[in-house]
């Protein structure tokens, strides 16, 4: 061997070591839900007690799975799909994928259960669901965020039908309601159908853009003087859980640095922590505002998110869960995601 080719093959072993070392640092531990937080969350983002929380709340939702891979017995609803597509993505947003990394498998059973509560209609619902289109919303919300990343042929053929349904049922003033028929409208099930149908759409499938625009449309009507956004276009004032909802959705939609977004980030910083006043529907709320401040941009969210990440940590109960008005893996799911925002590692939560 001339001294060339050794100096060929000393700089190719220091090159490949110096890949193994890197990897889980550089991107490979997003599918492998190895520490994935640092893959692009920046340093301020985290703290000790966000990656304790995060760690108790993912080891608690593993334990708590149904045998059929659902999520809401311990809620009034029984198992649901919105609620198993929920803690679905909050593992996914850890970086953990159907049946890769160490919650792999609870990821897998989460999708099989969705998949198999689909009707001859496409619609996403168990027996127990009420009003099943919010349901049918965050199911198919999940299904895309699947799809996505992994592009499966059986999860395509459940989304494509789920999101049929949703096209179907859109009604003549561009929203949607509880059930899936064309009666009526109101701002948090919209909000719902429109970031499935986004994500739909990121993932490759195909859907009109007129459905989305005139959604859309319906979602700008919502909006009140003071920036906030009402439940119905005939009643209502502003809410922090709806605006939070009505604000992310406009953003989706690309209308970053409109008027309609500014008014509407002003309206939710009133509910900042710690000066928060009491709100309903904490979770979804939040859920929404955290999407809505980190698409805002750096500014915005610095400004939010700590105050944010401090208060969900301190409602963490000592056994890794938190109660949610929809049950308490409703809530730990809902607070995981949010806390996990910053890892950017969900297609939906992407610039």
């Amino acid at each position: 061997m001339n001294r060339y080719s050794r100096q060929f093959w000393f700089f190719l072993i220091i090159g490949v070591g110096f890949a193994l070392i890197a990897w889980p640092r550089l991107g490979g531990a997003v599918f492998a839900g190895v520490e994935p937080q640092k893959a692009s969350a920046s340093v301020s983002e985290y703290n000790e007690k966000s990656h304790a929380a995060i760690a108790g709340g993912l080891e608690w939702l593993s334990t708590h799975q149904g045998e059929d891979g659902s999520y809401g017995s311990l809620s009034h609803y029984g198992p649901h799909v919105g609620i198993t597509g929920l803690v679905g993505l909050s593992f996914m947003a850890d970086g953990h994928m159907p049946g890769r990394g160490p919650y792999g498998q609870v990821v897998e059973k989460c999708l099989a259960f969705v998949v198999s509560q689909a009707s001859e209609s496409g619609l996403l619902a168990a027996e127990t669901s009420h009003g099943p289109m919010y349901g049918h919303g965050f199911a198919t919300l999940f299904l895309a965020e699947v799809y996505g990343m992994t592009h499966r042929a059986d999860v395509r053929e459940a989304l494509r039908r789920a999101v049929r349904v949703i096209v179907n049922t859109q009604n003549a003033e561009g929203g949607w309601r509880y059930q899936p028929v064309r009666n009526d409208a109101d701002i948090s099930v919209t909000v719902c159908q429109v970031m499935a149908l986004r994500a739909a759409r990121n993932a490759g499938m195909y859907v009109d853009k007129t459905i989305i625009d005139k959604a859309i449309e319906y979602v700008q009507q919502s909006q009140n003087a003071d920036g906030g956004f009402r439940y119905m276009l005939n009643s209502g004032g502003s809410a922090f859980a709806r605006s939070a909802g009505g604000v992310a959705a406009l953003q989706y939609a690309g209308m970053y640095g409109s008027d309609a977004i500014s008014r509407g980030l002003d309206y939710l910083d009133r509910f900042r922590p710690p000066q928060e006043q009491t709100v309903g529907h904490y979770f979804y709320g939040h859920y929404y505002a955290a999407q809505a401040m980190f698409l805002a941009g750096d500014a915005t969210w610095s400004r939010w998110w700590p105050a944010v990440r401090d208060e969900l940590v301190e409602k963490q109960e000592i056994e890794g869960f938190w109660r949610g008005q929809a049950g308490e893996e409703y809530g730990t799911a809902m607070a995981l995601i949010i806390l996990q925002v910053p890892k950017r590692l969900l297609p939906i939560f992407q610039k």
